[in-house]
């Protein structure tokens, strides 16, 4: 601190070097990329397949703030659990599924929608001919079937209320459909122990109508997803497609279970030879949401959600789904409130680095200001107390030229000398210096010459006081009568009072 004192300039410019090394540490620390963990299931799904699609279009960008880490559960439900236990920090959930209760939206992935038909007269949904049916068997097959009694026919379904009976084929995401073919079934007054559910497999659609025809089918998804299409393509037969029963209740469950919420199937929606359906068809639906926990930060989340945004353009080529990642509902009064870093990027609302970190910027300036005035008043300390101890080794110097005058022994011009060489050590070592400016060395040097001089002076001065007291005694010789410069030289000495006075040290 007291070269530091000495040296103003060096200590400004090692506090600029703090400064900007904090400002640097700041700046790296909060660019580096974020690695976000995100459960999603299950396994082989088309929401595994997105995400870990995104997550690889993060890797490949080089300006990609926040990395994803996709861990795969068994389902909706299986994520949720782990958002909840905090073992990921983003989940793909259902609404309608374990919603997660310290869960806010960041996107919704895609919007779901319940296709509810009856599969066409001949369609491999209604146990129809196969593809693999070689063409010439078809006319035997109905001979055969010609040949039999005939059976009444089953009422045709024409309402949901005709369920009843029936075996419902069910194809969907997996966990949660069986209640929302029971919340249909429930508002329409159809005991749900009086219909069949037929569970089959989404991955292959085909093979499990093949092996289970039904009588109607309830497909679970996005409009574009592979499974409703197939279950679609299904219940179709050549130019016919399947009847779709609307859901007219619609507003009324959702209203009753507010995880459900009102849909529309657009006319022609699924394509074909005719378009299916030919008509818009009212129906119920739900989504499916990235969220996240709300302790992750809202700049990464801010960060997140733009580059799903910027991903979604990319991957909608290979991925129809990603094309319906949409934003969450920023309304504060939203079912599934987003969370703020989501909600600013959406908003337009989002902070720069120096809109977020202001105040601690304000209060570090005002830190250091504090510190700066702090470190100038212990210098200013650290100076005038040097200014004081020169002092008093200049009053010390003095009063050892008069202590020098006064000594009595050789002994005590001796101590008197050590101590002349400790302040001497004191003022010129490397290390104990304090600081000599061009005055105070005139100063010290004026001093140190007038303490030897008074030391060697009366060193002499005794050293000839002990000689007079040894020698023989003599008769005095006569003093000269001229005074001032030209005064008489004595007589010569002997040779011992001449060693005598050339070794005055032995004495001591």
């Amino acid at each position: 601190m007291k070269i530091l004192s000495r040296q103003t300039p060096l200590l400004l410019l090692a506090g600029l070097f703090v400064v900007t090394g904090v400002v640097a540490g700041v700046f790296y620390f909060n660019d580096r990329p974020t690695t976000l963990r995100i459960a999603v299931g299950p396994p082989g799904s088309e929401d595994a397949r997105l995400v870990q699609a995104i997550a690889q279009q993060f890797g490949r960008d080089r300006s990609a703030t926040v990395r994803l880490a996709p861990i795969v559960k068994d389902g909706p439900g299986a994520a949720a659990r782990a958002l909840q236990n905090r073992e990921v920090d983003l989940a793909v959930v259902r609404r309608d599924v374990a919603f997660p209760a310290a869960a806010q939206a960041v996107v919704v992935l895609h919007d779901n929608v319940a296709v509810l038909m009856v599969p066409a007269e001949g369609s491999l949904a209604a146990g129809g001919p196969t593809s693999e049916e070689p063409a010439r068997t078809a006319p035997r097959r109905r001979a055969k079937a010609s040949a039999k009694p005939a059976a009444p026919a089953p009422a045709k379904i024409d309402s949901i209320a005709a369920l009843a009976g029936r075996r419902v084929g069910l194809v969907g995401p997996g966990m949660g459909d069986r209640e929302i073919l029971e919340s249909i079934l429930r508002q329409y007054q159809v005991p749900a122990d009086k219909v069949t559910v037929v569970p089959l497999d989404a991955r292959d659609v085909v093979s499990a109508l093949r092996a289970h025809p039904v009588d109607a089918l309830l497909a679970l998804g996005p409009v574009a997803s592979p499974h409703v299409a197939g279950a679609v393509a299904a219940a179709s037969s050549g130019r016919t497609g399947p009847t779709f029963l609307e859901i007219g209740a619609s507003e009324v469950i959702a209203a009753r279970m507010p995880v459900y919420e009102e849909a529309e199937l657009k006319a022609g929606v699924f394509g074909g030879q005719t378009p299916q359906p030919p008509d818009a068809v009212e129906t119920i639906g739900f989504k499916h949401y990235i969220v996240a926990r709300r302790s992750v930060p809202e700049d990464t989340i801010a960060d997140l959600t733009r580059q799903i945004f910027m991903a979604r353009q990319t991957l909608s080529s290979e991925f129809p789904m990603a094309a319906r990642i949409e934003k969450p509902d920023t309304d504060r009064d939203a079912a599934v409130p987003a969370h703020p870093g989501a909600a600013a990027y959406i908003d337009d609302d989002q902070k720069s680095f120096f809109d977020r970190y202001s105040d601690f910027i304000y209060i570090g300036a005002m830190a250091l200001s504090g510190v700066g005035s702090g470190l100038a008043w212990l210098a200013s300390h650290l100076r005038a107390d040097t200014r004081s101890r020169r002092q008093r080794l200049l009053e010390r110097l003095v009063a050892l030229i008069r202590e020098a005058h006064a000594a009595e022994t050789v002994a005590a011009l001796a101590t008197l000398d050590r101590e002349i060489d400790d302040i001497l050590a004191r003022v010129l070592l490397p290390g104990r210096r304090d600081g000599l400016d061009q005055a105070s060395l005139a100063a010290y040097t004026l001093a140190f010459d007038q303490a030897r001089a008074a030391v060697t002076a009366r060193r002499a001065q005794l050293a000839g006081e002990a000689l007079v007291g040894d020698a023989p005694a003599a008769p005095e010789p006569a003093l000269p009568t001229e005074t001032g410069a030209g005064a008489a030289e004595t007589a010569p000495a002997s040779s011992a009072t001449i060693l005598r006075i050339l070794k005055p040290g032995e004495g001591a």
